[in-house]
């Protein structure tokens, strides 16, 4: 595989392994405060793209990643830079196998690369998020197999991620770092490393505990989500506005967080990382009860928006598999083009197997392609042809003048309560 390391030899303060929607932005905040930051990745087309100023996520623009370059940042596929690295940062995605149990593959992978050119002193952070006890257990043992010795040769730490794409307000500096190092001295050298371009560093007890609370930031929402799907189901049935009861409830200025109901859960983290945890308490030898009837339930939604459309085109007097259905953002979360674990797929797969014709429009998504089937994208909302709209996910855009006129609208984010011909879910 081709280098792109440039041809001088001096330290690394960071090598930031995986230059997607986590190891990119940490790579700039790195730079951003004068670090030397390389970015490792796999893929030499990313790579290359990096290298020219070609950003291919949405938290880095271009211009952005212009001032990495001129401040010395740069993209590799050449593994070897770690052996210059202070710190190696790996960011590398931990999806579900096929079974519905952690994919460690990639994690395990980027252990081995840098174990490969692991020097003693270096600090080794993983961010990917995943189940309690793998920095101790998998990482480590890897990290090892040449001699060194993790906590005595070598620092090794976990810090999770908490990158939300699309946040206008918190980014990687501003947003409280967890670190958690194997031993106190580990912990010390991942708060010294995090300090240097974070405004806040806070100290766990050990990688298990800063493991645990990454797992346990999306178990929350994860759980709570559910909360508010189960009830827009009833509340629809009880003649209650759940939106209205949300927003009167957010008046109680203590002991109650809002949470909202939509077509599902999408993005790299929410319906991911609770299955983790629940796989790690499985291991025991009991479930999760708790993750596993919010996963059941937050499913079931995309199964539930397709029926609530089947049900509005049946008070026109027209048949899904005979309606054209125009569904209004693909991405998992508004004003992004991150499609990773969107709801949009399985309610679009729904209603393709039902019969419906099935367009969309999505001002972040240039083609989208569902069960192996290219989805036809409207390019003029406000002419649109559509037996029936539905919103899910509430771009910006989407505002009710910009919607076509005459076609009913079910509004699965209550983005659009109020406006005519709009039913919510």
């Amino acid at each position: 595989m081709a280098s792109n390391e440039p041809a001088n030899q001096a330290p690394i303060d960071l090598v930031v392994v995986g230059q997607g929607y986590v190891g990119l932005p940490l790579a700039q905040a790195a730079t951003a405060k004068g670090l030397t930051v390389v970015g490792l990745d796999r893929s030499q087309a990313v790579v290359d793209a990096l290298n020219t100023g070609v950003s291919h996520i949405d938290d880095i623009a271009d211009e952005a990643l212009a001032a990495m370059l001129a401040r010395g940042y740069t993209a590799s596929t050449d593994a070897s830079v770690q052996a210059r690295a202070k710190a190696v940062v790996i960011c590398v995605p931990t999806p579900l196998s096929e079974s519905g149990g952690p994919d460690l593959a990639a994690v395990t992978s980027a252990a081995k690369s840098t174990g490969e050119y692991l020097m003693p002193g270096t600090l080794v952070v993983l961010e990917s998020t995943t189940y309690p006890g793998t920095t101790e257990e998998v990482v480590a043992p890897i990290l090892e197999q040449r001699g060194l010795k993790a906590g005595e040769d070598f620092h090794l730490a976990f810090s999770p991620e908490r990158v939300d794409p699309g946040n206008p307000v918190y980014g990687i500096v501003n947003t409280p770092k967890v670190v958690g190092g194997l031993t106190p001295a580990c912990t010390a050298a991942a708060a010294a490393l995090y300090g240097r371009f974070v405004d806040t560093v806070v100290e766990a007890k050990g990688t298990r505990e800063a493991e645990m609370a990454k797992l346990l930031e999306n178990t929350y929402r994860h759980v709570n989500i559910a909360l508010v799907n189960e009830m827009a189901v009833f509340c629809r049935e009880l003649g209650v506005d759940l939106w209205d009861a949300i927003a009167l409830a957010r008046t109680k200025p203590f002991g109650y967080q809002a949470f909202y109901p939509g077509p599902g859960v999408g993005g790299h983290c929410i319906p991911i990382d609770p299955n983790y945890l629940s796989y790690k308490v499985r291991t025991l030898g009991y479930p999760f009860r708790f993750v596993e009837l919010a996963q059941e339930i937050n499913n079931r939604m995309p199964e539930y928006v397709v029926g609530r459309a089947m049900s509005r085109l049946n008070e026109q007097g027209l048949a899904l598999s005979r309606s054209r259905v125009l569904l209004l953002g693909v991405t998992y979360k508004p004003d992004i083009a991150d499609q990773r674990e969107s709801p949009a797929e399985p309610v679009a797969r729904r209603l393709i197997d039902a019969g419906a014709e099935v367009a969309y429009h999505d001002p972040h998504v240039s083609s989208w392609t569902v069960a192996g089937r290219e989805v036809e994208r409207v390019g003029e909302l406000a002419v649109a042809k559509a037996d029936l709209v539905i919103l899910l996910t509430h771009h910006s855009e989407y505002t009710p003048e910009a919607l076509p006129s005459g076609a009913p609208v079910l509004d699965t984010r209550g983005a659009l309560r109020g406006a005519d011909g709009v039913e919510t879910l």
